[in-house]
């Protein structure tokens, strides 16, 4: 289970990192533009933020209540890291459509 689990914490890194720049190019058009959309799409960075945060702190900090959760059920602990996966190229494909 560790590899699944060093994926899912890898991934949650990266997320964080992708959703800072995304934060901060929405956070800037919105200054700028004042329009619902980038206010919408500011506060779906920052949730989605605090989500990958939260997930970071059980792979990172607090280890053994990730290891515990796989190893409770291994399935889960799979499905947890295809999640992040997945997440990463959502992220990422945001990125790519919202760079200048």
């Amino acid at each position: 289970m560790g590899i699944w689990l060093d994926a899912a914490s890898a991934a949650t890194a990266l997320n964080v990192v992708l959703l800072l720049v995304l934060a901060s190019i929405w956070g800037r058009n919105y200054r700028r533009l004042r329009s619902k959309h980038t206010l919408g799409l500011s506060i779906f960075a920052v949730l989605l933020l605090a989500e990958n945060l939260l997930s970071l702190n059980y792979y990172v900090f607090d280890p053994q209540v990730a290891n515990y959760l796989a190893e409770a059920d291994p399935v889960a602990g799979k499905a947890m890291a295809f999640v992040q996966l997945l997440e990463f190229a959502a992220i990422l494909f945001l990125l790519w459509v919202t760079w200048d």
